[in-house]
């Protein structure tokens, strides 16, 4: 999926919906930032998680925030206005900042399901951590989808079509032995389940149904009727009380050997 100005629009839309506002709050505990400390935010998006986290860091302390695009830099440069110690890099996150061990806590949330060479990108957060530093990444398993329909060979069509976006589609099958190859210890996982009876923005789901609309209706694999009737479907299901969605998102929490 291109994060153009568009996508990057509804991505910082979808970032307000109580559930992400939750996902926020479980990622941002494990990592356990304090006082003073000096962070990193891989892929930071429209850079919610950079501007919270200076707020748990205080005026001691710092945040970078990194991200492939430009579009996205901007709305978070916006985000974090007057903000003195902060600051926004464009890249990846197979080459990241710095020369070495000078992130107390680096966050990696939702973006290495779409990086090809994820276990690449792992060592660089090992590298740029400091002795005793903690990581937290956060992928979902997309393997575990569970979305009702009366069509259910349909409803796999449109999510193969959907699966098309992402790197990997079931990542977290494989972070723990990427983390513990490039060096990390102390792997822990906690796994969070974001389910819904209902298609409305405040949850999870109703958040991502534009993006899903927008990559999945274009897909070339798709017809227009039957993504059509498929979304009516949904629209209809929901309003009628026979809803039913659930994905098991994976939070892994590890630290660099002091």
């Amino acid at each position: 999926m291109g994060f153009d100005e568009e996508t990057s629009k509804q991505l910082e839309r979808a970032y307000n919906a109580p559930d992400i506002v939750r996902r926020r709050a479980l990622a941002r505990g494990a990592l356990g930032a304090q006082p003073g400390q000096r962070i990193l935010d891989v892929g930071c998006g429209p850079g919610y998680y950079v501007t919270e986290l200076l707020d748990e860091v205080g005026a001691n302390g710092s945040v970078v925030g990194l991200d492939s695009s430009p579009d996205m830099l901007a709305i978070a440069r916006h985000r974090a206005e007057g903000k003195g110690n902060v600051e926004f890099v464009e890249g990846v996150a197979t080459a990241l900042p710095g020369d070495g061990d000078e992130f107390d806590g680096v966050i990696c949330v939702q973006v290495l399901e779409y990086v090809e060479d994820a276990t690449a990108a792992l060592a660089e957060m090992y590298r740029v951590l400091a002795p005793g530093g903690r990581v937290v990444v956060w992928d979902s398993d997309w393997s575990s989808v569970a979305w009702h329909s009366a069509e259910p060979e349909r409803m796999q069509r449109m999510l193969n079509a959907w699966h098309d976006h992402l790197v990997h589609r079931s990542l977290p099958h494989t972070l723990a032995p990427r983390l513990r190859e490039v060096g990390f210890t102390d792997i822990r996982l906690d796994a969070h389940s974001f389910a819904a009876t209902e298609l409305e923005p405040d949850n999870f789901v109703g958040a991502l149904f534009p993006l899903v609309e927008a990559f999945v209706s274009r897909h070339p694999s798709v017809e227009r009727d039957e993504f059509d009737a498929w979304k009516a479907e949904q629209l209809q299901m929901s309003e009628r009380g026979a809803f039913y969605f659930a994905l098991t998102q994976c939070c892994f929490s590890c630290t660099k050997p002091a």
